[in-house]
């Protein structure tokens, strides 16, 4: 018998039947891609964020058998492009170059503000790198170590300034987790640019602030500023002389640096994602990449998409506990 409800399952079971399209087809081994892919870059230009994009989307080209063009949407601390690749189709065609900005760090910031849910909205493609800051301070300080910053800091509370390149970036909240740990506050300064904040520091506007290392070797080579720790967890091969901040007595708990990894919209088949992971996997093994991304400051650390998926979620978790001590808002 006929029921009112029979067009209504109908359509129902159509929608799913096409939703399983993409999936199967590619079960079947339709040759994905056929066509172009984007990948969206939240920030501007010649940024580390930009230049690595480009030089992993050469590689991908290669791998995927076709262009893979970057391009950049900044603006709104990195939302501005998330948004887009947000509202993009979900066919594996238009990617997202994000950071732990955008994914972890934006929603504990710019509550008010998000128009995307980092879990909800976006399906975590692989890691592609870790960005460890390296701490700089002025030269003429009697600082050597970080032990030296922290005994300097306890003897001068709230006097010691840092500069970063914003409110609520991995920077920032670097020098208020290390503050929280030291047990004496720390003056926050923002910047527009690490070249702004090395100049300062090194002509003693600043006492100290956190830059990636690929910024401050120029400086830290003439001698302009002194590196005292990096932002690591332990030791970087990318500056194997520089201690991480956890080497200090009482900071044995620090880690906090910047990373970058690939995404797409929450509903691309599984089996895209997969092989976009696998395509950035084989990628970040290539000697060239590898060299260049580390002359850049970042190492190569491919995860599968389960893996990326509960990094950020732990990594979310971390930066909510700082920002939430030190009542970090960038809502006005």
């Amino acid at each position: 018998m006929t029921t009112a409800s029979t067009p209504r399952r109908t359509a129902a079971l159509a929608a799913v039947f096409l939703a399983l399209i993409p999936t199967v087809a590619l079960a079947q081994g339709d040759p994905y891609p056929t066509r172009p892919l984007t990948i969206i870059v939240p920030f501007s230009p010649g940024g580390g964020v930009d230049v690595m994009t480009r030089l992993l989307a050469e590689k991908l080209r290669v791998s995927l058998g076709q262009a893979v063009t970057v391009e950049n949407k900044p603006g709104g601390s990195g939302m501005i492009g998330t948004v887009a690749l947000v509202r993009a189709p979900a066919d594996g065609y238009t990617l997202l170059m994000a950071t732990a900005g955008e994914t972890a760090i934006n929603p504990h910031v710019y509550k008010a503000k998000m128009q995307y849910s980092p879990e909800k909205d976006l399906a975590p493609i692989s890691l592609v790198v870790n960005v460890p800051n390296v701490v700089v301070v002025n030269p003429a300080l009697p600082i050597k170590s970080m032990a030296d910053l922290v005994s300097y800091a306890k003897a001068h509370p709230g006097k010691v300034s840092y500069g970063t390149s914003g409110i609520g970036n991995p920077q920032h909240l670097a020098g208020e987790l290390l503050g929280q740990l030291a047990g004496t506050p720390l003056t926050h300064i923002p910047y527009r640019g690490a070249a702004n904040q090395l100049t300062d520091t090194a002509g003693g506007s600043l006492d100290m602030t956190f830059v990636s290392l690929a910024g401050a070797k120029p400086f830290i080579k003439d001698n302009r500023v002194r590196a005292i720790a990096l932002t690591s967890p332990a030791r970087s091969a990318l500056a194997p002389d520089v201690p991480a901040v956890s080497e200090t007595k009482g900071l044995e708990g620090y880690a906090l640096e910047n990373w970058f990894g690939l995404f797409a919209p929450a509903a691309t088949p599984p089996a895209v994602v997969q092989k976009l992971n696998t395509a950035v996997t084989q990628a970040l093994k290539d000697p060239d990449l590898v060299r260049r991304l580390q002359e850049l400051g970042g190492e190569p650390a491919p995860m599968s998409p389960a893996q990326f998926k509960g990094f950020i979620q732990a990594e979310s978790t971390r930066f909510a506990k700082v920002v939430e001590a030190a009542k970090i808002t960038a809502e006005n």
